[in-house]
C-alpha cells in the first residue's frame, strides 16, 4: 500500500478524504443504529457500512463495472444520516459556541424562513452543515479518483501506442519549401589487413587468367 502511494501521490490524495470520512462515520453511524439495535450490533452494522464503502472503492480501482455508484451512493446516504443525527444530538443549545453561531449566521437563516428563536431549526441547519457535507465530499473524491485514472490511461495510450513516423509515414507534415534529406549510410571502414587479403586474392586471380591465356 505504501509503495502504491509513493508511485501514485496524486491519486492517493483523492483517497485520503474517503478513508477519513469512513473512519469518522463509524462512530457517528453507531449512534443512529443504536436507536433500534443493542450497542454491539450497532457497532457491527456501522463497521459493515464502512466496509461497504471500501469495497466500492476497491471495485472502482479495479475497473469493475456495474453497481459501483449505486452501492457507494447508498453507503454515502447512510453516512450522511448518521453524521447529521450524531451532530444534532451533540449540539449544546445553551453553550456559548452555539449562541455565537446563531448571532453570526442568524440573518442568513431568517432569509431562508427559519427564525433565530427557533432553536431546534437552528440545530438542524448546523447538524446538516457539519455532518451532512462530509459524505458528499467523500463521494466527490471517489468521482475525481475514477476520472483521474481514466485521464492517466488516455495520456499513456497516446504517448506509447501512437507514433506517426512508424504508423503512418505518409501523414508526416513537411513544411513548404523544405526538401526531405535522404540519409546516406556511411561506408564501412576497410582495415589494412582486409586490403592486403584483397590484394593477394586479386594477384591469384590474375595469375590464373594468364596461365589460361598461355594454354
Amino acid at each position: 500500500m505504501l509503495e502504491w502511494v509513493k508511485n501514485n501521490p496524486n491519486r492517493a490524495m483523492f483517497l485520503l478524504p474517503i478513508v477519513l470520512v469512513a473512519v469518522i462515520s463509524i462512530s457517528h453511524v453507531v449512534s443512529w443504529y443504536e436507536m433500534t439495535n443493542p450497542i454491539t450490533w450497532a457497532i457491527y452494522l456501522s463497521i459493515a457500512i464502512e466496509v461497504g464503502a471500501i469495497t466500492a472503492l476497491v471495485a472502482a480501482t479495479n475497473k469493475i463495472k456495474g453497481g459501483i455508484w449505486f452501492m457507494f451512493g447508498v453507503v454515502t446516504f447512510i453516512q450522511m444520516v448518521g453524521n447529521i443525527f450524531y451532530s444534532f444530538k451533540e449540539i449544546d443549545a445553551d453553550g456559548e459556541l452555539f449562541n455565537s453561531w446563531i448571532e453570526l449566521t442568524g440573518p442568513i437563516w431568517e432569509l431562508m424562513g427559519t427564525d433565530t428563536t427557533d432553536i431546534t431549526g437552528m440545530k438542524r441547519w448546523l447538524a446538516f452543515l457539519e455532518g451532512g457535507l462530509l459524505p458528499i465530499i467523500s463521494l466527490t473524491s471517489l468521482h475525481f479518483f475514477v476520472k483521474y485514472e481514466k485521464s492517466e490511461e488516455e495520456v499513456e495510450e497516446v504517448s506509447t501506442d501512437y507514433n506517426p513516423m512508424t504508423e503512418h509515414p505518409e501523414d508526416v507534415y513537411t513544411p513548404k519549401g523544405e526538401e526531405t534529406i535522404d540519409v546516406v549510410e556511411r561506408p564501412k571502414k576497410i582495415t589494412p589487413d582486409e586490403i592486403k587479403k584483397k590484394g593477394q586474392s586479386l594477384n591469384k586471380t590474375v595469375k590464373k587468367n594468364n596461365n589460361i591465356g598461355r594454354i
